[in-house]
């Protein structure tokens, strides 16, 4: 009588766990960069609401606001989420920035404490945004900043 193979052999369940093991080492980092790329996100988000102040301030008094107080916006202390720690609105050669710096905890170790950086400047009567890296890596910034 024939014998029926009941089971896996222990080559078999090897390779298996060979196999999970390599993609968990890929999908890891990947999963990684992508929290870090969506907690950066809220970076820009806040960035972004304080432009509006900005450009009324520039059209009111035909220079760009020094800080936050100036701009009539709240104190860059304040305006913060969960990852941002806090929106700093200021001035540099070319026009105006606001700087969005991340949390130094509760964020991913990449991005902890960067900074991200929107500088705008008036062209002909309309206004330009740039996003700026700061000094967070490229890779995580949101797609819309990406160079």
């Amino acid at each position: 009588m024939k014998a029926i193979q009941k089971g896996f052999t222990l080559i078999e369940l090897m390779i298996v766990i060979a196999i999970v093991g390599i993609l968990a080492a890929v999908a890891l980092p990947a999963y990684q960069d992508y929290t870090a790329r969506a907690q950066m996100s809220e970076a820009l988000t806040l960035a972004e609401g304080q432009k509006a102040a900005v450009v009324e301030y520039f059209s009111d008094n035909g220079v760009f606001p020094a800080n936050n107080t100036s701009a009539g916006i709240a104190t860059a202390s304040t305006i913060k989420g969960k990852y941002v720690n806090k929106v700093e609105v200021g001035t540099n050669t070319s026009g105006a920035t606001i700087t969005s710096t991340m949390n130094t905890s509760g964020v991913n170790k990449d991005i902890s404490g960067k900074t991200l950086v929107l500088e705008g400047k008036q062209n002909s009567g309309s206004f330009e945004w740039t996003c700026k890296a700061g000094t967070v890596d490229n890779k995580f910034l949101p797609s819309s900043c990406r160079k």
